[in-house]
């Protein structure tokens, strides 16, 4: 098929053309003299993206599940009781890992589509006198039903009762495209993956550590080695790796951050947050529902669209693959054939949202969905025309080419 597919699943998202071209270099001595001038800036700045003055950035080569089990394992020992919530197939799979690894897990089930209830956390702090939680868990952005949760919330039930439970985030498919306050959240550690907002291919996990998640390694008991913090640490403060390290994700990275922080960090929000209402249009427009349930916790990063019933998600999914040339995020798990996902994060612009969009409306109407042709295109259409929400605001029609250029 000619032409480029359209990628909108929520992770691996697109890569820039000047990211690729930071990758797509000759292979490089990771042991060079001039290395630590390259790795110790980035650190820094990685350190802005999570809003974080003084956390520890760690790049793992893996995912965001490494990210999760480099932090469980560094900060806890076997037999921990740990606090979290299930709410969709990225907090199950966390808490899973919990059990795995031998911890004691206090988990609460929530309906697929709703957010982290951060009532149930304050009630089980509260009654928790003697501490016996030593780490509270919360994934910010659950990318299986396109919910955001209130990570502030969780934090706030804890200092209501003075709890020293460690917090830990996923912020896997959150950070880069959506407000995260680490610092202002008192968040202990913060996972993400370079394959969502940070606009790179799968492969590294991102990952930001507080002073007092840190303070915890040294009577943490799990045996580790290959994700062992304080290995880590010894060689990053050089500005080395403890091992070969993936330099050309690392060479991307340098410059999928400049891309952030030169668009600035509230203006990608706002941008997110321009996208995916158009999105929601379009899905009102259909008239279809959002998986998740309340609008304050709608995901600008990903919308898991509810199909109706007798209809099976992945039929819309294949179509649009094979016959539009239009990459959809399946189901999965308790909402697989229920709910098809459209990612809007990382290197994104209304047009390419159109495109879809306009995948989708053909892919549903060819399988029987009865939506109004044209309805959800039309709907996105003209809120990308007249949004008024910041972001279109900041890069009216007149700004001037450098204004223009700090923007991409």
């Amino acid at each position: 098929m000619q032409g480029n597919r359209g990628l909108f699943v929520p992770g691996p998202t697109n890569v820039p053309e000047s990211v690729r071209g930071a990758i797509d270099i000759p292979m490089e001595d990771h042991r060079a003299p001039d290395l630590p001038r390259f790795v110790l800036p980035l650190f820094e700045d990685i350190r802005k993206i999570f809003k974080s003055e003084d956390g520890r950035v760690f790049l793992y080569p893996g995912s965001g599940t490494g990210g999760w089990e480099a932090t469980l394992t560094n900060t806890l020992s076997p037999g921990d009781k740990v606090l979290t919530t299930r709410f969709g197939q990225f907090s199950l799979l966390w808490a899973s890992m919990c059990e795995r690894l031998g911890l004691e897990v206090d988990v609460t089930d929530v309906e697929w589509g709703e957010g982290a209830p951060v009532d149930v956390y304050a009630q089980k702090l509260a009654e928790d006198t003697e501490h016996k939680i030593k780490a509270v868990l919360v994934c910010h952005n659950e990318t299986a039903t396109g919910v955001t949760s209130d990570v502030a919330g969780v934090r706030k039930a804890l200092d209501q009762c003075n709890h020293p439970a460690l917090l830990f985030v996923d912020g896997v498919s959150s950070i880069g495209s959506i407000d995260f306050r680490m610092d202002e959240w008192g968040v202990d550690a913060a996972v993400a993956g370079s394959q969502k907002g940070f606009m790179l291919p799968a492969g590294l996990a991102i990952m930001c550590v507080s002073r007092k998640a840190l303070a915890a390694v040294e009577s943490a008991k799990f045996p580790r080695c290959y994700f062992d913090f304080k290995d880590m640490i010894a060689m990053n403060d050089t500005g080395y790796f403890p091992y070969t390290p993936p330099m050309s994700l690392i060479r991307g990275l340098r410059v999928s951050v400049d891309k952030i922080l030169g668009e600035g960090l509230e203006n990608v929000f706002l941008r997110h947050a321009y996208l995916a209402e158009g999105v929601r249009k379009a899905v009102s427009a259909w008239g279809l529902r959002l998986c998740a349930v309340d609008p304050k916790s709608y995901s600008d990063t990903v919308s898991a669209i509810c199909v109706p019933d007798g209809f099976d998600s992945a039929e819309i999914i294949k179509r649009a693959y094979f016959r539009y040339n239009v990459s959809l995020g399946a189901g999965l798990s308790k909402v697989a054939g229920k709910v098809f996902r459209i990612g809007h994060l990382g290197d994104l612009n209304e047009v390419m949202i159109m495109m879809a969009l306009t995948g989708t409306e053909m892919s549903m109407r060819d399988i029987g969905v009865n939506v109004e042709p044209g309805s959800g295109v039309a709907a996105a259409e003209e809120y990308y025309r007249t949004a008024k929400n910041g972001y279109k605001d900041a890069f009216p029609p007149q700004a001037t080419q450098a204004t223009q250029a700090a923007a991409e």
